[in-house]
């Protein structure tokens, strides 16, 4: 009972905290995030608000969950939800910063919140939500580090949306770019045993798998060349008599 209202509350928090990143990049005026540029440049094409084309790509995304294998979860719906309440209650909170250095701050403080919300909500282990979902999703199959597929998915639909018409700036190269390490670094200070027990036990066994394997190769490559050097000592030996 205690651990399912800790999944909960973490879920709640990290969901929270997400919605209040985007604001906060919103009202920062120096980029929104790749996927709300994805959004925005839909919006422009289709005459969609932001928030239904966000919802648009969040189906597209879950039905690209189908050859991953993903399986969502309450924490899949909440996302949708949460985060839009999150978002639009922090933007009537949040006054907008005239300050340059404001603005800077603000947006690299949001960057690394996000980065930490997406570490919490996914670790509750209650359902990612779509587009994340698609990043562990990724990471299992491919043995590939979370840094690189999410770093892979970030700069690709922030290509598309700009392609449509989404408004770039230097916060989302800074989005696109840091969101994959300062992910990680989360996931990786976050205490094995909680890892095991959360969303992201999935995503570490893969990893550990790639890494392990990694090793293994490297042993037998170590291998291979102990036993080239014994053929070249025995064939000079073998000239020498």
């Amino acid at each position: 009972m205690r651990e399912a209202l800790a999944r909960a509350a973490a879920l709640v928090v990290g969901l929270a905290c997400y919605g209040l990143s985007m604001a906060i990049m919103v009202r920062a005026g120096l980029g929104l995030d790749p996927w709300d540029v994805f959004h925005q440049g839909l919006s422009r094409k289709t005459g969609m608000t932001i928030g239904a084309a966000s919802a648009v790509v969040g189906v597209g995304v879950l039905v690209a969950w189908i050859p991953l294998r993903n399986r969502p979860g309450i924490g899949t719906v909440a996302n949708v939800i949460g985060i839009a309440v999150s978002v639009d209650v922090s933007l009537a909170l949040l006054p907008t910063p005239t300050s340059l250095p404001v603005r800077i701050a603000m947006m690299v403080g949001a960057v690394v919140l996000n980065a930490f919300a997406t570490a919490l909500y996914i670790g509750a282990g209650l359902g990612p939500g779509p587009r994340d979902g698609l990043m562990t999703g990724l990471v299992m199959r491919t043995g590939l580090s979370v840094r690189l597929i999410r770093t892979s998915i970030e700069a690709t639909v922030l290509a598309v949306g700009w392609l449509l018409g989404g408004t770039v700036g230097i916060g989302t190269v800074l989005y696109a770019f840091g969101i994959g390490p300062l992910v990680q670094f989360f996931v990786r200070v976050t205490p094995r045993r909680v890892l095991a027990r959360s969303g992201w036990a999935s995503v570490v066994e893969a990893n550990d798998k790639r890494a392990t394997g990694a090793s293994a190769e490297g042993v037998c490559d170590v291998a291979r060349q102990d036993v080239s050097r014994k053929k070249d000592q025995e064939g000079e030996q073998t000239l020498i008599k």
